[in-house]
């Protein structure tokens, strides 16, 4: 078993950090030792962490982008622990296991897992720049999806080695709910039976794209479909996406349910799920959630989508931004022998490709073999 250090920028809520935390957790239970280190202080997800053993928890409490403190405690915590290998999430983790690192004379193998594909500004575009060497160097660099395998590539991102390793969930968790309970909560929030309810659980940000399913609503209601929209999260947009349903007359057709810790009722409570993000989503693990849960999917087609959906066996998908399409595509699943057939092939796409324990499998055995593993040094990439 292997001594495994895991680095975060935070502990706040974010993907990156919860796939963290699930692998942290998973591994330990597999007898690895793990430890969690964590640069910011800001640590919302710390009570999901459970680690076993020896394994412990380290905040650098930093308190600026970059603070030479935070990495001297950083050292002198890898010289006390002797990690074999250091989990870096992201490139700003990744940044302080390498100055660490070489600042402790330690010699644990680095690989970073990268969760994005966009950039969105022209300071996290510099900021790559000065990533992109600390890449380089890395024994591995794991990728979460195909798509984002080569958008990088082009972009020369590379590592000493590569791994593609989908995102997994959870399927003992994400377990289908039983018609007793999809009904009941249907009531609770005011759907009828033959309601064709669409849910869309993301925070109410402006590349998350609300305001077009919204608009979509609004075109089926006129076609006679008696759409309604599931709104599950909260955020700073949701003033504009509510007096946009009240332009189109159908803010009656809307239902907002704030942050919820458990989503899994009200997705249950929907009959499909759709996804409008205009910005790349590497993969959705929205998405994955509600397919483990049978329900059928309609996302644009960005990032990693084309990996998950077979159009017409598990979902759809449309060109970002096409809100023709879109409602072409969701009128097809407001018949419901048709998105009852799609969301069984969902849950079973999930089954065979994104589970939880493939995913930890594939990291297992990736984490072993670089422990075991004498890389040659490679020249570096030239730009």
């Amino acid at each position: 078993m292997a001594r495994l250090m895991f680095v975060t920028a935070s502990l706040a809520f974010g993907g990156a950090e919860r796939h963290s935390i699930t692998l942290m957790n998973r591994l330990a239970e597999r007898g690895h030792e793990c430890h969690a280190v964590y640069v910011k202080n800001a640590a919302q997800q710390l009570e999901r962490i459970r680690l076993r053993g020896a394994g412990g928890i380290h905040c650098l409490n930093a308190r600026r982008y970059f603070d030479r403190s935070a990495v001297a405690d950083f050292a002198s915590h890898i010289r006390r622990i002797d990690p074999a290998v250091m989990v870096a999430a992201n490139p700003y983790a990744l940044m302080y296991c390498w100055l660490a690192r070489r600042q402790s004379g330690m010699h644990a193998r680095i690989v970073v897992t990268f969760h994005s594909t966009l950039m969105p500004g022209a300071k996290e575009w510099l900021q790559m720049l000065y990533y992109r060497p600390l890449f380089w160097g890395a024994d591995c660099l794991v990728f979460i999806c195909k798509a984002q395998q080569r958008h990088w590539r082009r972009r020369l991102l590379n590592a000493r080695r590569t791994e593609i390793i989908y995102n997994g969930v959870d399927l003992a968790h994400w377990q289908p709910l039983s018609e007793r309970e999809r009904g009941s909560k249907r009531t609770e929030l005011g759907f009828t039976e033959d309601e064709f309810v669409i849910g869309m659980c993301a925070v109410f940000r402006p590349e998350k794209n609300h305001l077009q399913l919204v608009e979509a609503v609004a075109a089926l209601r006129k076609q006679g479909i008696p759409a309604r929209a599931l709104l599950i999260g909260d955020g700073d947009m949701r003033p504009v996406i509510e007096a946009r349903a009240r332009a189109l007359g159908v803010a009656h057709a809307l239902v907002i349910t704030g942050f919820q810790n458990d989503v899994r009722p009200f997705i249950a409570a929907a009959d499909i799920v759709v996804l409008c993000s205009t910005s790349v989503e590497t993969l959705s693990l929205a998405a994955l959630e509600a397919m483990a849960l049978c329900r059928p999917i309609v996302l644009s087609d960005i990032g990693g989508a084309a990996e998950m959906i077979t159009p017409g066996a598990n979902g759809y998908l449309f060109r970002a931004g096409d809100t023709a399409a879109l409602i072409q595509q969701l009128a097809l699943l407001a018949n419901r022998s048709e998105r009852v057939r799609m969301g069984r092939r969902a849950r079973e796409k999930v089954e065979t490709v994104f589970s939880e324990e493939k995913m930890i499998d594939r990291y297992d055995q990736t984490l072993q073999q670089l422990c075991g593993a004498t890389l040659q040094p490679q020249a570096p990439v030239t730009t």
